[in-house]
């Protein structure tokens, strides 16, 4: 999950020696340079910094957002698994953040506005 203070705002410099701090950042965390996770690191912000204050914006994204990975399958024949496909979902740079979004929508609708979220689940 990406912390709040991490992420991009307004009043903090975009240029070259701040880019480079986030990259210096991720190698000491990671241990290998990875210069795509900086890149998404706006995108990941943005995700993770959507307000859910409304009824209808948090049911529509509790709808994209799927519960279960969707691309996981089994298939047998004759009782017998074939062939398994892992979960592809955790492939995605932005999992977490949807996961995150989507808890959040799924706790705005049970605790705010009181709906009953059995349905998304």
């Amino acid at each position: 999950m990406v912390l709040p203070s991490t992420c991009y705002t307004t009043d903090q410099p975009q240029d070259a020696h701040f880019m480079q701090q986030m990259s210096t950042l991720e190698q000491s965390r990671t241990g290998r340079f990875a210069p795509h996770l900086t890149l998404l690191q706006p995108l990941r912000c943005w995700l993770s910094q959507i307000e859910i204050s409304d009824r209808t914006s948090a049911r529509m994204l509790c709808f994209l957002i799927p519960a279960r990975c969707p691309f996981e399958r089994t298939f047998k024949l004759f009782g017998r698994t074939i062939l398994s496909i892992p979960p592809l979902c955790k492939l995605n740079p932005f999992y977490e953040e949807f996961v995150v979004l989507r808890f959040r929508s799924l706790s705005y609708l049970a605790e705010v506005v009181g709906d009953d979220i059995s349905r998304f689940c």
